[in-house]
């Protein structure tokens, strides 16, 4: 008998679980595009998500939230989550991904959930941005955040195939960038900006068939670890390194000892391999179809990933809003 391959018997993917989640969090939301009501549509996606998250079997812990407890009176840090019941869990949540997107009927607006063992997603304290490179499975192992620009252009169009000119970056536009932006025109690759939506950028990155090939820029440090959630399910690769923004930020640095210069990858941020990822699509984009509305019904289209077996899921749903009026505590009219 070989002993050198451990089998396990299939036990709960919980990323099918959160997805319901994420779909009613975005189904929620979606009644608010484009109406430019950002608190409105962000007060329903959290409701939404936490009624949901609630029915949830898991002892969940939220450590990327809505912020701190006297800020945010839901799906706050440090509030629990689920029913309490095993297993110990860190839990992320951004109920919508790009707020203003949301807010202005544009693409890729999300829903997202993403899961851990207790103790295995570690968020930079008080310091808000990373910088960071992320790219999907064929050339996880070509980008380097300590080389030029240009350089890991020619590394990644090498391993996929492809001439730099073939290659598209997703970066988010901000003045922040200026300085990328003109590196990345001199080196030939074209350039889709987004106006927000971290975490769908890295993912779209990843993913095949989303016309992008490589993630670049400054943003969020909690959404970085969400987005390496899920390309630790889909076998791409992220490198991030810390980002102050302001003075406050640098006065921490010194402080805690922080080497600015030290590059984190997806283990130094996400230290398990029994990752969970769920996000439902808000409005349309490249990634996700946005929530649709037909008469008494909506159709949702999510991502469902788990780490540990490697699977990626497209879940398409039909939901009759009239059958959930009678048993969810959720309003989606």
């Amino acid at each position: 008998m070989n002993t050198s391959l451990v089998r396990h018997e299939p036990d709960r993917n919980l990323a099918l679980e959160l997805v319901r989640a994420t779909e009613a969090a975005a189904m929620a939301a979606a009644r608010w595009m484009g109406r430019g009501a950002k608190e409105s549509a962000d007060q329903a996606a959290v409701t939404a998500l936490r009624l949901a998250l609630g029915t949830i079997q898991m002892d969940g812990i939220v450590v990327i939230g809505e912020g701190e407890k006297d800020e945010a009176p839901m799906l706050y840090i440090g509030e629990e989550v689920g029913n309490g019941a095993e297993p110990k869990v860190d839990i992320a949540v951004d109920p919508i991904d790009g707020t203003r997107l949301l807010s202005n009927g544009m693409p890729n607006a999300l829903s997202v959930v993403a899961l851990a063992e207790r103790g295995t997603m570690i968020v930079p304290a008080h310091i808000a941005y990373m910088e960071k490179i992320a790219t999907g499975p064929e050339a996880a192992d070509a980008i380097d955040i300590e080389r030029p620009i240009a350089e890991n252009l020619e590394r990644v169009a090498k391993a996929k195939g492809k001439n730099v000119a073939d290659l598209t970056v997703v970066i988010l536009d901000r003045p922040r960038h200026a300085d990328m932006i003109a590196e990345i025109r001199r080196a030939g690759a074209r350039i889709k900006m987004i106006t927000d939506g971290d975490v769908a950028g890295a993912v779209m990155a990843a993913m095949p068939d989303t016309g992008v090939d490589l993630l670049l820029g400054i943003g969020g440090a909690p959404e970085g670890v969400v987005s390496i959630c899920a390309l630790k399910s889909i076998g791409g690769n992220m490198q991030c390194r810390i980002w102050p923004r302001n003075d406050a930020e640098w006065q921490i640095v010194r402080d805690e000892g922080i080497d600015v210069t030290k590059v984190l990858g997806m283990n130094d941020l996400v230290r398990s391999d029994n990752v969970f990822f769920a996000a439902t699509g808000i409005t349309d984009g490249e990634l996700l179809q946005g929530v649709h509305y037909a008469g008494d019904g909506a159709t949702t289209e999510s991502l469902v990933t788990r780490s540990l077996s490697g699977t990626v899921r497209r879940v398409k749903a039909t939901h009759r809003l009239d059958k959930l009026a009678r048993y969810a505590a959720v309003s989606f009219d």
